[in-house]
Formats: structure tokens, sequence, C-alpha cells
């Protein structure tokens, strides 16, 4: 084993008079690649500067190489004193390190290194932010959250460039994909404590599952024997009195241990709040188009979307995403084609920017919008520090400003907001911007069980591949130009299908060029099958009539007698319906891979 290049022995930190850190260890290796998670305000970021050397361990030790760089990727970079990013960028290299790479990092990044750092976008900051601690190819990188406000193909990008690097690699980050992609081991931080697991974050958390529970059944044993101790203290037989006091001093031990027991931070456990439906058009767009200036934004775009649907939105910045977005949802008129709502649309938006925040109201004058302290959520009336809690905030923090509430808390209580508000059209703008992955399983497990619909802007691979029916991205990635298609399913659906119409589209420039080999087995059908060509004709019909059924229970459950008439027969309509949506969708999946696959053939021919 190489000896460490970095290492943390023993660090304790203490805010508040609240443990944050307790006898925690970290040791870095060479090529050592090191995921590190835990809750929001479990000490990460706080441990993370603790190695860098920005923040001071009240006690512990801390061994660097002295031949060792360590760079250090921040949340908020500071750009104070730069009057370019390429000033900033080099002014991170040291005086043996390749000044071109500070080049060539900007160029793949998609930055000049001309721009003010002032004016930098949120996704511009975190990449002139990037280039200053890639550049040096340092033999420690540590780095917090760097996918945020980044694109999928920067994020992919940063992938492959974080697997060639040559030092080792600590990384702190709420996108599941991307930690599954670079790491090698992980270190899970939890009340205090730093655990170990010599496995990547793709084994993380059935390992952290294993753990909970084994601690759980220790904790139950432990209950027990101190209720074995108490009753022999009361009615055992007397022994030797110095027996007797070791074995009172045990007790006293056992309880002192099974008292001050810290157990894991709750998990919230919430819904999104629910009005009528809508009806089951939720929008229709017919050959929309909108241009700015010479750009095209969108082109000849339609779509169909009915009550229900999950619809991702992805492409790199700049493709249009929110353009098309606010022209789906009415909010811009298109240059041309048409929009078209449908009828009780109550539409709630979660945009994680927090344009909106009022830094210096209060979290209750926020929830309620000062309308004291009470909320309506779903038709009930609910005190604000009740509702509160269920988003992991405590009562006290009921009249603290918003402005001291870390990036995270600001993102729980943003999410808090908009769940109260009732609808039936959720809008997800970028959601996962500095959630925990506990926040972020809630909200998976929102959007994948709200009964209305929602449309979900993100760069995610996995919370999309978790939560959408099906998924529009720009035709041509590399250089939008208007184009969108919607693919059946998730990000990882979508790239599957891209690449057999990749295959599909090489086949049909072979044929015209005369290089097509017909006895490949390999080789795509030149048309629908029997069966399949049926299919496409049959499977519009078995959905109408299906959804006609749906329907038709949805309306037997919205009886408010009915469960109290009969609990069983209530409980046997919602299973049938449950049953028949799970069909209604595999069907519609099936039905939109036909017509893909049938006009990616007409394309080749």
């Amino acid at each position: 084993m190489a000896p460490p290049i970095l290492k943390l022995d023993h660090i304790a930190l203490t805010f508040g008079g609240t443990p944050l850190l307790a006898d925690v260890d970290l040791q870095v290796e060479p090529d050592d690649r090191i995921c590190l998670v835990g809750r929001n305000g479990s000490g990460k970021s706080t441990l993370m500067k603790i190695a860098a050397g920005i923040v001071e361990a009240q006690s512990g030790e801390i061994f660097k190489h002295p031949s060792a760089t360590v760079r250090y990727l921040e949340q908020a970079p500071d750009f104070e004193g730069f009057s370019t990013v390429q000033a900033y960028a080099e002014a991170g290299m040291g005086p043996g390190d390749d000044a071109h790479r500070v080049t060539y990092l900007l160029e793949n990044l998609g930055l000049t290194g001309e721009e003010d750092p002032q004016q930098l976008s949120g996704g511009e900051a975190r990449r002139a932010a990037l280039v200053r601690v890639l550049a040096p190819q340092p033999d420690v990188l540590l780095l917090d959250e760097p996918t945020n406000h980044l694109d999928l193909p920067t994020i992919e990008w940063l992938e492959n460039e974080l697997k060639r690097t040559r030092g080792a690699l600590v990384v702190i980050s709420h996108d599941r994909r991307f930690l599954e992609n670079v790491s090698r081991s992980t270190i899970w931080l939890d009340r205090g404590v730093a655990r170990r697991l010599n496995e990547g974050f793709g084994g993380f958390e059935a390992w952290r599952d294993r753990v909970l529970e084994e601690e759980e059944i220790e904790q139950h044993k432990l209950g027990r024997a101190v209720q074995r101790e108490e009753h022999w203290l009361r009615y055992g037989v007397t022994a030797r009195r110095k027996r007797n006091v070791r074995r009172l001093s045990e007790l006293h031990d056992m309880r002192s241990r099974f008292r001050d027991h810290k157990r894991p931070t709750g998990s919230i456990e919430v819904t999104a709040s629910q009005i009528r439906e809508s009806g089951k058009l939720v929008i229709e767009a017919e050959g929309i188009g909108k241009s700015y200036g010479d750009r095209a934004i969108v082109e000849d775009f339609s779509i169909r979307i009915h009550r229900g649907d999950r619809i991702g939105l992805v492409g790199p910045n700049g493709a249009g995403k929110t353009t098309l977005l606010k022209m789906l949802t009415g909010q811009i008129e298109p240059d041309s084609g048409t929009i078209r709502l449908g009828a009780n649309l109550e539409i709630a938006t979660l945009d994680q920017k927090r344009d909106d925040l009022d830094l210096n109201r209060t979290l209750e004058d926020f929830l309620t919008d000062g309308r004291g302290s009470t909320l309506l959520v779903n038709g009930e009336q609910r005190h604000v520090t009740g509702y509160m809690k269920d988003f992991l905030f405590q009562p006290e923090q009921a009249r603290t400003p918003i402005r001291d509430l870390s990036g995270g808390e600001r993102a729980r209580l943003i999410l808090a907001r908009n769940l109260a508000k009732p609808a039936n059209l959720i809008i997800l703008d970028e959601p996962t911007n500095d959630l925990d992955m506990e926040t972020l399983d809630l909200l998976q497990e929102i959007v994948a069980g709200f009964a209305g619909t929602v449309i979900l802007v993100s760069h995610d691979r996995d919370f999309l591949d978790r939560t959408v029916t099906s998924t529009i991205a720009p035709a041509n990635s590399a250089a939008p130009d208007g184009h969108w298609l919607l693919y059946a399913g998730g990000y990882t659906d979508m790239l599957a299908q891209r690449g057999q119409a990749a295959i599909a589209a090489k086949q049909a420039r072979e044929k015209t060029a005369g290089k097509t080999q017909t006895s490949k087995p390999a080789e795509q059908k030149s048309k629908l099958s029997y069966k399949q060509k049926f299919a496409l004709e049959s499977l519009p019909g078995k959905i109408s009539e299906s959804e006609s059924k749906a329907e038709a229970l949805e309306k037997k459950l919205a009886d408010q007698k009915f469960f109290a008439r009969d609990p069983e027969g209530f409980n046997r309509t919602a299973a049938d319906l449950a049953g028949l949506r799970e069909k209604l969708a595999k069907m519609e999946e099936e039905w939109l891979e036909l017509e893909m696959l049938r006009e990616a053939l007409e394309s080749s021919d």
C-alpha cells in the first residue's frame, strides 16, 4: 500500500455548542478516487475545507506530503481582483505547471478567457473555477459540487477528464450518476463520524442501509440489557458489595450510551398538494417556432401532453430549454404555430435559481406569505412550525432570516413552499441543485407518484431516468439548431434511441453510396414486421379504450361516500386503476417506440 499524501486524524470541530465533526479520519493515497457523502449539514464541505487548509480544526492532526500539491474547488469561487477569466485561471498555476493546460481547458469548457469574472452566469463561473483547479494537475483534487450549474455535455466531458487525471480525487456531489462514474471508494460522514467503504458510490446505499439496520438492532439490544440490569438492581439477590458496585457502574454506563445515542436525521415524508384534475389534454403544441434574430431557438415542434405525463427536458446550456418551457406553459407566445392549454390547469413552479428569495424574510413569513402562523396544505390548516418539521427544520428556526440558511436548507425551504401550493401541473426547473440525496429521493417519489402532470428540466441523468416517461432533447446536441425531438423513456432510453437512429442514418448513407452490405446479420430491417405494423395500427384504439375505462374508475373513486359504503370495493377499484395505468403506460411507450422506428425506417428509404 502506498503511503498517504494527505492524512487527517481525529479531526473535531464544534459549531454553536453542537459537535459537527467528532474524531473524523480521512486518508488520501495516490490515485484514490473518493466520494464524500452525507446529509446536508453533516460537515462534508467543512471537512474538505479543513483538508484544503482553509478552515482550522479545533483538534486533530493533518499531514500533507511536503511535495504534494492540493487544489480545492469551492462552491462559491472568489473572483475579486481579476479582470479576466484567463487571469483568474492562471493565478492557480505553479512555477513548473504547463501553461497550455489553461488554454486547452478554456476551449473545452466553452470559454475564451476574456470574459469579465464579475459578469459570469452560474454555469460560466463554475467552468472558470474548474479551469483554475484542473490546469495545474495537482496531486490531490478536492471538488465540492463540481456539477452544479453544468449542462449534461459538460458533465460528461468532466467525467472523462477526471478519469484521465493522474492525481487523487475527493469529490462531493449530489449527482448519483457522476459519483458512480468517477469514484472507487466512499466516505460516509454521518452524525460527526466518518465510515469508509472500499467501493464506489454504486455500492454505497445498500451498505448504508445495512449499517443503519445493524445499528438499530444493537440499540434495541442495549435497551433490553438496561431493562434487565434495572430489574436486577431492584429485585435481584444481594451479592457481595464489590460486585454490586461494579454492576451498578456498568448499568450507569449502559444508560448513558442508550440515552446519548444519536439517531440518523429523519426523512421528509410529504406529498404535493393537489386540487381537482386537469382535463385529459394538458398541453397541445402544433408546429411552434421561436427565433431571436437570425437564431432559431425552436422550429416546427409539435407535442401533445396528457394528464399524468412526466416530461423531461434536456440539452446544453443555451439550447433554448427555458424558451421552449415558457412557450409550452403559455408564458411567452410562439412566433409561429399554436399552443393550446387544457382545462382547469393550476401550475406550481419550482425554480431552484431562487430569484424570488428575499433573504431578509423569516422562514415563517416566507412559508405563509406573511399571513400569520398557519398555512393551507392539501385542504388542511397546518401550523407553520409543524409543517417546517416535515422538512427537517427545527421549530426555533421559524423566525430565522433566510440569509442564515445554507444552500441546501434554502433548496428545502423552496421545496416546502411550492409543495404546499395546490396544483395539477408542476414545473421543475433544475430542482436538484443543492439537495442532498435523501431529499432527492423524496422529490423523486413525489414526481413519480403525482397524479397530475410534471414537466422537468434537469441535468441530473439518474433523476431523469427514475422519474420521467418521455424526454425532449435537441435533435443535434452538439450544435442545437432549433429542432427538438421527443423520445420515450428517460435519459438513458433517449441515448439508446439516438444510437439506433444514428445506425439507421449511417446505413442510409451507405445505401445511397452503394456500400450497403445486405448479407450482414446485424443490419437493421428495412421495414416493420407484420406484428409490429399490426401493433402500431391497433394500439391507439386500445389506448383510447383503456383511457375511457380509467376515467370511469377515477369517477367512481371520486365518490366521497364510496369508501365508507364499501371499503373492500374501494380498494379493489383503486388496485384496478393502478394496474390499468401501468398497462396504459406500457402501451403508450410501445406505440411511441414503434412510431419512431417507422419514421427512422422511412427516412432511410
